[in-house]
């Protein structure tokens, strides 16, 4: 099994991936080339909530973006959401350890079909998406 960990940059400002933003969520993800997915898991601070103890639903929707968009990874390309499908299923707590996990569905073109979920600690799907992205350009190294 051939694994990327991939961290935050330090130069990257991104709210959600990014290590130069010291108010976002500096995601670190595992990307599996061989089985075409990625997953990572985390715990949202209290800082990201909506209603009491659950998550924000557009920090949901973030999250899964996030996970589907690094994706694009295997094809070196960099790529832009085009359309995103969330369902919410369940709460998505706070201050719980989470999972999300994305994989390749198809690639028609320039168009990256992904999928995603967000998983609780008991395995139970939270949420779930399904998105497009277009490829706009090749990916540069270290990137």
């Amino acid at each position: 099994m051939t694994l990327e960990h991939l961290a935050p940059l330090p130069g990257n400002r991104c709210f959600g991936c990014g290590g130069a933003n010291p108010r976002g969520l500096q995601l670190r993800f595992e990307l599996d080339h061989e089985h075409r997915r990625i997953r990572s898991r985390l715990r949202l601070s209290e800082d990201f909530q909506g209603s009491h103890r659950m998550a924000h639903g557009g920090i949901i929707a973030l999250l899964l973006d996030e996970a589907m968009g690094k994706l694009n990874r295997l094809h070196n390309v960099r790529a832009v959401t085009a359309e995103m499908t969330v369902e919410y299923l369940r709460p998505v707590p706070v201050e719980e350890e989470i999972e999300i996990v994305a994989e390749e569905v198809a690639r028609e073109g320039r168009n990256l079909l992904q999928r995603g979920e967000i998983r609780g600690g008991d395995g139970k799907v939270l949420a779930r998406a399904r998105a497009r992205f277009v490829a706009i350009a090749e990916r540069e190294a270290a990137s």
